[in-house]
């Protein structure tokens, strides 16, 4: 590549300008003046360097963004503020948002100069899930739900493709939909006969907002981020038609465990048949303090790491401990049990056995106390099974953010996408399909209620491992068939 044409791309300025300065001797390749525009340079390979200032060549970049409202997704215009003008400090003259958010929606939005990539983004067939928080005036009714999730009349010539849909609290839900259509969630909601009051973008395809991320605020993708993009592509787009179908229904065409390279479990009500206890657990603990277990309890705290329910508990029901001692109390309660009362999930020994045979690594992703999961897994003798455990605590945030699952791929150092994840409960679900993994979901007993809206979710379901049994005793063939 030509040297002017090098730091062009770079945009450290124009042709005619960048000629000047290379005359001018303001542009070294390693560690030589040049001073002719024609010069060949390789990029990656050769160390440039301008106006004594290194230059690591970048063809294509790519920013996160936590769009705010009132900004429009738009590269210039002459009334409206819009989202490139928010990115001061690039350097760079060349970037546009990939599709784009109504002006008074929030969220996501990814920004580069990477066409081929916003063309597999955006392109209908492609069936990118798009994830968004929305706040609704009027709590989302059975029927509601029902019908977003079989696709509504929006106005166009037909329906909209299945959405899926998780109730976060009484006026907000998770809705995610694989199309694009103009101002298409607030058509959705507004056809079932409700209304979105906010609107939050949290996911695109495989990259997730950045918690850490104030509105307004941008950064770089990471390199993993990147890839994870590049490498969308038909077999990892999940098909509406696909979601939630029973894994006994199709075992063989709808998991193949050669797909993964690492299998991580969640633990209570997951790995080990635990959810019980924990009601137990709470009656006698706020007995205690003179007050009763709401029927909700579970669903209010589920996906909190074991500090949050702590400090919910703490401010919900007006206990006087501090968090550690609210700690320290539920794991003295559960020890015992834990060690002595609590079985694995029927059939999970022998498929972790099978996992082991195949080299998967292992790990666990859990809410739960660490002393609580290395107690149990030590009593059950899987304790030198398991690589890596990492809990609610040990991250920023619990589920249904993906935190915990992205820290456990990192430490197994393996890709988000070459992780099969075994999940309970909704927001466990939600996190790590927010990480990028697939998810299979476990039915559990004390999440009955859940599902339906488990099944809808998760890209498989079993009842037990035993479902699994397929994958490691192949049926014995039938003579003469």
């Amino acid at each position: 590549m030509r040297l002017d044409k090098y730091l062009s791309d770079m945009k450290y300025g124009t042709r005619s300008s960048l000629k000047k300065d290379i005359k001018n001797g303001l542009v070294s390749v390693n560690g030589v003046i040049v001073r002719q525009s024609e010069h060949q340079v390789q990029e990656g390979l050769d160390e440039i360097c301008y106006r004594n200032v290194p230059c690591v060549y970048e063809k294509y970049v790519y920013y996160m963004l936590y769009k705010p409202a009132g900004v429009i997704s738009a590269t210039e215009d002459k009334k409206e503020k819009t989202v490139v003008s928010l990115l001061k400090d690039t350097g760079r003259t060349d970037l546009f948002p990939v599709g784009r958010l109504d002006k008074d929606t929030e969220g996501l939005l990814l920004l580069t100069n990477d066409g081929a990539l916003s063309h597999a983004l955006l392109a209908p067939g492609r069936h990118v899930e798009k994830a968004y928080e929305c706040v609704l005036a009027d709590p989302l009714t059975q029927d509601q739900k029902y019908a977003l999730e079989q696709g509504v009349d929006i106005g166009e010539k037909r329906k909209t493709l299945p959405a899926k849909v998780a109730i976060l609290a009484e006026y907000k839900i998770m809705l995610t939909i694989t199309e694009g259509k103009f101002h298409q969630v607030k058509r959705m909601l507004q056809a079932v006969g409700n209304r979105v009051m906010h609107l939050k973008r949290i996911r695109m395809g495989n990259l997730i907002l950045d918690g850490n991320l104030n509105i307004g605020e941008y950064r770089k993708l990471t390199k993993e981020e990147i890839i994870a993009l590049q490498t969308i592509n038909e077999q990892n787009v999940r098909k509406p038609s696909q979601t939630g179908q029973l894994l006994q229904e199709q075992p063989q065409k709808m998991l193949d465990l050669e797909d993964y390279d690492a299998i991580i479990f969640d633990l209570d009500g997951s790995l080990v048949d635990s959810m019980w206890l924990w009601h137990a657990i709470d009656v006698e603990y706020l007995g205690k303090f003179g007050k009763e277990v709401p029927e909700n309890l579970q669903e209010m705290i589920g996906g909190r790491s074991f500090s949050e329910t702590a400090l919910y508990f703490k401010e919900m029901f007006q206990i006087p401990d501090e968090i550690e001692q609210i700690k320290a109390d539920w794991n003295r309660m559960a020890w015992d049990k834990y060690t002595h009362e609590v079985p694995l999930k029927e059939g999970v020994r022998e498929f972790i056995e099978y996992c082991m045979q195949k080299h998967k690594k292992l790990g666990i992703a859990t809410s739960n106390s660490r002393e609580l999961v290395e107690n149990v897994i030590a009593a059950h003798a899987l304790d030198a099974h398991f690589t890596c455990i990492t809990t609610g605590c040990e991250v920023k945030k619990g589920k249904p953010e993906p935190d915990v699952y992205l820290a456990t791929a990192k430490t197994l150092a393996v890709s988000p996408a070459r992780c099969l994840v075994f999940e309970d409960i909704v927001h466990g679900i939600m996190a790590g399909q927010a990480a990028g993994m697939t998810v299979c979901a476990v039915y559990d007993e004390n999440s009955v209620a859940q599902d339906e809206e488990k099944r809808s979710l998760a890209d498989f379901y079993i009842h037990d491992y035993t479902d699994l049994q397929f994958l490691y005793r192949p049926a014995v063939p039938v003579e003469g068939a």
